[in-house]
Order: C-alpha cells, then structure tokens, then sequence
C-alpha cells in the first residue's frame, strides 16, 4: 500500500506541472550518450511521447555528431573540427546528410512503436530553415550553416494534425545548396520561431556549475542576468559558453525557459519537468517566477 501511495504522490505532484503546460509547445534537442546508448535512447524517446500523450506539444531536433564521426572515418577521411564546429567539405556534407536521415528515421519508428504518429522532416523540407555560410573566427569551414530565418508552418501544421515533428539539422542557403547545421543552433531558432514555452537540451553535463570543479555547486534555476554575470565574470567556458548564450538568446527571443539536462540520467525530462525540485539547470527570464508547488 506505502508503494501504491507513493506513486499517487509522484502522479499529484506532476498535475500543476501538466496544467500548467497544456497544449503549449516544447522543444528538446536531442544529442549526446543518450543518442548512443540504446537503453538512454528508448528512455528519452518514453518521455517524449508521455509529454506528448499528457497534452504538451513536443517538437525533438536532433543531433548526430557521433555517428556521423563514425561513418567519415569507414569512408577513409579524418573527421576535422575547427573550434568545436565540424570542417564539411562536399563529400563529408554528403554522409552527414545520409546518416542524421538514417538517424531522423530510427527516432520516428521508436515514437511509432509507442502509439504516438512521428513525422521526420529536414530542415531544407518546406523551407523549414533557411542558412548562411557560417564562419569560425573569419575561417571557411565549408557547408556549415547559420540559421537566418525558420519558417514555422510546417511544423504548426504537423502539431495541429496531432504528429509529433522530428528534425534533422540540415538547411539550404539562398542558392539551395545544403549545409550541415549545429544541432544546439537549429533547436534554438526553432524554439524562437514556435514561441515554445520550453526548450530542453538534453546533454552529456549535469546543468551549470558555477565552479565546474565543485559538483555542490550545480545551480537549479539561474536568471538570465545572473548567467550574463556568470558569464562576464569568467565562470563559464568551455561547451558551455555557446549553448548558455544560446539558452540566453532563446529566452530574450519569447522562449520561458530553457533546460540544460543530463542525458545520461533515465527519464531526465520527466524529473525536471514534473517535479518540484527538478534535476537540471532552468533558465529563465527576469520576468519569470518559480513556481515550484511546496
């Protein structure tokens, strides 16, 4: 009886959670471990589709940097990064392509096998996003593309016909040519486009620390001007700096609030969203309150 209980308990403390976020649209970017690792994957992909089945409107952008690493290297090439970015040639932009189409697909058969209608689109289908040739420190790093403009519809389209919209991070530039795109930066354009209530980055990182060395500093919920000070005063380097200031312009651009999760913890979306205390790192506006239900 004391288990029964304690699983009503878990259930009530997720109802304002789910009043709260009805109907309203939330994106996770996929990628890291959980991606690799099947147990993770199949967790990641049961708590999608409960957001989606308990009434919120999940939209997933993936990565796929590991797996595309792999198949570079049986085609005999060196994969390159130059700055954390992948160097893309014409011929590394082709398997790139081949492989997050294999992947995008993967992702859809899993949500279909639970019950839930998947759709799989890349970003070139429907003009979804539109790039520019993106540049590391003035450097060409070849058919690696900056989000200039997202064309929504499609996906609100998908979302009103009750599919669950899964993206592949690839996008065209004006003259239709192809480009590989940060998976961290298409989540982002996608997630300012939508308005989404929520963005998720799911991650091989337990949140922000505010001394990484110090895992009792983990912050649970950080104010988009105290991450800007953490930022100036030099706290935050590495991975971190380019999605934290993602998170900062998602917020700045209609998105409440941005999560930073470990993947590599089972059901890491659930904890965060439906449970007082969460497990991550929430960002949010400086207008946003908690509403932690205690």
């Amino acid at each position: 009886m004391k288990e029964i209980l304690e699983k009503a308990e878990v259930l009530i403390e997720a109802l304002p959670y789910i009043q709260r976020f009805n109907r309203k649209i939330i994106v996770v970017k996929y990628g890291g471990s959980a991606m690799v690792d099947d147990e993770l994957k199949k967790n990641v992909i049961q708590d999608v589709t409960l957001l989606k089945l308990v009434g919120f409107k999940p939209i997933i952008v993936h990565g796929g940097g590991k797996e595309i690493s792999k198949w570079v290297g049986k085609a005999g090439m060196e994969p390159e990064f130059v700055n954390g970015l992948r160097k893309t040639d014409a011929a590394t932009m082709e398997i790139a392509e081949m492989v997050l189409g294999k992947v995008n697909k993967s992702l859809v058969q899993m949500v279909e096998s639970l019950g839930v209608n998947a759709i799989g689109i890349s970003g070139k289908d429907g003009g979804l996003l539109k790039v520019n040739k993106k540049l590391s420190d003035g450097k060409d790093i070849g058919f690696v593309g900056d989000v200039k403009e997202v064309n929504p519809k499609i996906l609100y389209d998908l979302l009103e016909k009750d599919f669950l919209p899964i993206v592949c991070p690839v996008g065209m530039d004006d003259n239709f040519d192809t480009y590989n795109i940060n998976a961290d930066d298409a989540a982002c354009a996608i997630a300012r486009a939508v308005k989404a209530e929520k963005l998720a980055f799911l991650t091989d990182i337990e949140g922000v620390y505010k001394d990484p060395n110090d895992k009792d500093t983990l912050i649970s919920e950080l104010p988009v001007a105290e991450a800007r000070e953490l930022i100036k005063d030099g706290y935050i380097g590495g991975g971190m700096l380019p999605k934290l200031n993602n998170c900062i312009d998602a917020i700045e651009n209609g998105v409440s609030r941005v999560h930073i999760l470990d993947g590599r913890i089972a059901h890491c979306l659930l904890l965060e969203i439906f449970t007082n205390k969460g497990i991550g790192t929430a960002i949010l506006g400086d207008k946003e309150t908690k509403y932690y239900h205690e």
